[in-house]
C-alpha cells in the first residue's frame, strides 16, 4: 500500500498505525460483503449466480489479501514490543 514502505524497517509507531489502518479497510471488506450477501437474498437465481461468481470472490479475496497484511502489522507490534522490553 502507498506510504506502507518496507514493512521490516517500521517501528514500533508505524507498525501501530499500519495495524490500525488495516483493522479498518478489512472491517470495511467485511461490511462490503456482508451487505452484498443480504442483497443477494432479493436477487432471482440467476442473478445471485452471477453475483456469487464475480463480485464475491473479489471481495473475499480482497478481505483476504487485508486480512494478511493486518496478520503481518499484529505480528510485527507484538515483536517490537518484545524488543522494547528486553532491551
Amino acid at each position: 500500500m502507498d506510504g506502507e514502505g518496507v514493512p521490516g524497517d517500521a517501528n514500533l509507531q508505524q507498525a501501530v498505525y499500519w495495524s490500525e489502518v488495516y483493522t479498518e479497510i478489512l472491517a470495511m471488506e467485511e461490511k462490503v460483503l456482508a451487505r452484498i450477501r443480504e442483497l443477494m437474498l432479493t436477487q432471482s437465481d440467476t442473478a445471485r449466480r452471477e453475483v456469487e461468481l464475480t463480485n464475491v470472490p473479489v471481495v473475499v479475496a480482497q478481505a483476504e489479501r487485508f486480512r494478511q497484511r493486518l496478520g503481518y502489522w499484529v505480528a510485527r507490534v507484538a515483536d517490537l514490543q518484545q524488543r522494547a522490553k528486553s532491551a
